[in-house]
């Protein structure tokens, strides 16, 4: 049963050495991150997994110990999943990277952990499946969401401005803050897609995985920086 979820954004600017000079900006952005982490590893779980986006070659699963690195980025930064043998042949997509390198920076647990790439063209009612699946492996399972809002906040957004994104990031913000599981269930997929909001399919998997824990959220930070919507949640 899940018993916590942290919900976290997944530039790869989150990484100081990626955004350089810029870092500063995501400050409050880590550490509401770290917060939200704080909350997974106060329940103890008996596992903990890490759903993020990924391209259709990436998707599946990721044992522990899986390496993954920003050096596509310009710096010589690397990561691993959790502590155990690495994986030959697979490497981490890059939102499942940066949940290892929040994790890193954490004062997490032993539990055993494993990362899970989700993407297009998944449909909600798979994404919920999936996230049932997750919640049944384990007494008590953590998850680590990563996920971005709407890339259409501002003209120099990754996609341009659309007055469409605000709103929309907005109902994910209440979701999100809420624990508002049908609302998650519910976000327009096709809006979703145009607004390039890869956060769509991590954040319904997580209302699969929630269905039966009865969990309490909390919304840590919400902002737009760089014309993208970043989201920061705890559900305890």
């Amino acid at each position: 049963m899940l018993v916590a979820a942290a919900v976290c954004p997944c530039p790869p600017l989150l990484v100081p050495e990626v955004a350089a000079g810029a870092a500063p900006e995501l400050d409050a952005a880590r550490a509401a991150c770290c917060d939200a982490l704080g909350v997974l590893a106060a329940a103890r779980p008996d596992r903990l997994v890490i759903v993020g986006p990924a391209e259709e070659s990436e998707q599946g699963t990721y044992a522990e110990g899986t390496p993954g690195s920003f050096r596509g980025f310009g710096v010589d930064v690397d990561v691993r999943l959790g502590t155990g043998g690495e994986e030959p042949g697979r490497a981490l997509p890059t939102s499942l990277a940066v949940g290892a390198w929040l994790l890193e920076r954490t004062d997490w647990s032993d539990a055993p952990i494993e990362g899970l790439g989700v993407g297009e063209p998944l449909e909600a009612e798979r994404c919920i499946e999936i996230g049932r699946d997750i919640a049944s492996r384990a007494e008590r399972v953590a998850l680590l969401v990563m996920g971005d809002a709407s890339a259409c906040r501002t003209l120099k957004a990754p996609g341009y401005l659309d007055e469409r994104a605000a709103p929309f990031d907005a109902s994910v913000g209440r979701a999100l803050g809420a624990a508002d599981l049908a609302a998650l269930k519910a976000l327009d997929i096709g809006l979703a897609r145009e607004l390039l909001a890869s956060g769509r399919l991590p954040w319904q998997v997580l209302a699969g995985a929630a269905e039966e824990a009865g969990l309490a959220g909390a919304l840590l930070y919400e902002d737009a920086p760089y014309g993208v919507g970043y989201v920061v949640a705890a559900w305890s």
